[in-house]
C-alpha cells in the first residue's frame, strides 16, 4: 500500500491502466491494416497533412526525394511499428486511425477491473489526475472516452504525449510539474517502465512500479511496486 499525500497521480496507459495485449494485439494492428485506406480516404485532411509533416520531421534523410509519397508512407509507418518507435508523427497519425474505430464502435479500450472505481475515488478525494503517455493526446483522449467501462475522460484534467519530451528524460517530468504548477514532489508517477520511473524520480516525483498481469519482468529496480490502484491511497 502507498499513501500519497501529494497533489497529482500521473499515469501511464499502456501496461497500467490498460493490459498491454489490448494494445499490441489490437490497436496496434488495427493502424497498421487501415493505413493505406485511411490516407487514400482522408489525405487532404489538416490533421492527416499535420501528421505527415511530424513524421518527416522526425524521419529527416529518409523523405528526402520520395516521389510516390503515399506508398512510401505506409511503408515507412509499418518499418517504425516494426521497431516500435515511439515516434511523435506516427503516433498523431495511428491516433487518427484509431479515431474512426472508436467512432464506429470496432474499437473499444480495455482497461483493468480496479481503475474506474480508483479514478472516481482520487477525483472526490481532490487529487488531480493526468496522463502521460507515448500515445498522442488526441488518442489518449478517445481512448478514455471509449472504455468497456464507459467514458473515464471525465476524471482526467489533462494529457501529455512525446511532443512534451522523451518518457525516459527527466525534463519532461519537470516539464510537467511546471505545466501543472506543482512542485515535482506533489506529483506520483505510475508506469511499468522502470526506465521512466528512474527519470521522473530524478525530475523529483514519487514513484511507482505497476505490476500487471501480462506486463514484461521489471528489471532490478528501488521504486514501491503496486499491482492495483487500489493499493494507493490518498492522505
Amino acid at each position: 500500500m502507498i499513501t500519497f499525500g501529494g497533489k497529482l497521480i500521473l499515469l501511464d496507459i499502456e501496461g497500467t491502466v490498460s493490459p498491454l495485449a489490448f494494445v499490441h494485439d489490437m490497436m496496434f494492428p488495427y493502424a497498421r491494416q487501415r493505413v493505406d485506406a485511411f490516407l487514400s480516404a482522408n489525405w487532404d485532411d489538416a490533421g492527416v497533412q499535420a501528421a505527415l509533416k511530424q513524421m518527416a520531421q522526425d524521419g529527416g534523410s529518409r523523405w528526402e526525394n520520395v516521389q510516390d509519397l503515399q506508398p512510401f508512407v505506409v511503408a515507412e509507418v509499418h518499418r517504425l511499428m516494426d521497431a516500435d518507435v515511439k515516434a511523435t508523427g506516427l503516433k498523431l497519425l495511428q491516433g487518427l486511425i484509431w479515431e474512426e474505430g472508436f467512432r464506429t464502435g470496432e474499437l473499444r479500450s480495455r482497461i483493468f477491473e480496479d481503475v474506474p472505481h480508483a479514478l472516481a475515488q482520487w477525483c472526490r478525494k481532490g487529487c488531480d489526475i493526468r496522463i502521460y503517455s507515448s500515445g498522442s493526446v488526441h488518442a489518449q483522449k478517445l481512448f478514455f472516452a471509449h472504455t468497456q467501462r464507459g467514458d473515464l475522460s471525465v476524471h482526467l484534467s489533462g494529457c501529455y504525449d512525446t511532443t512534451t519530451g522523451s518518457k525516459r528524460e527527466a525534463s519532461s517530468y519537470a516539464s510537467i510539474a511546471a505545466d501543472c504548477r506543482l512542485r515535482a514532489n506533489h506529483i506520483l508517477f505510475v508506469s511499468d517502465v522502470a526506465d521512466e520511473l528512474d527519470a521522473a524520480r530524478t525530475a523529483g516525483m514519487f514513484t511507482a512500479l505497476a505490476i500487471r498481469p501480462g506486463n514484461r519482468s521489471a528489471p532490478p529496480h528501488d521504486h514501491p511496486v503496486i499491482h492495483s490502484f487500489s493499493e494507493i491511497e490518498i492522505a
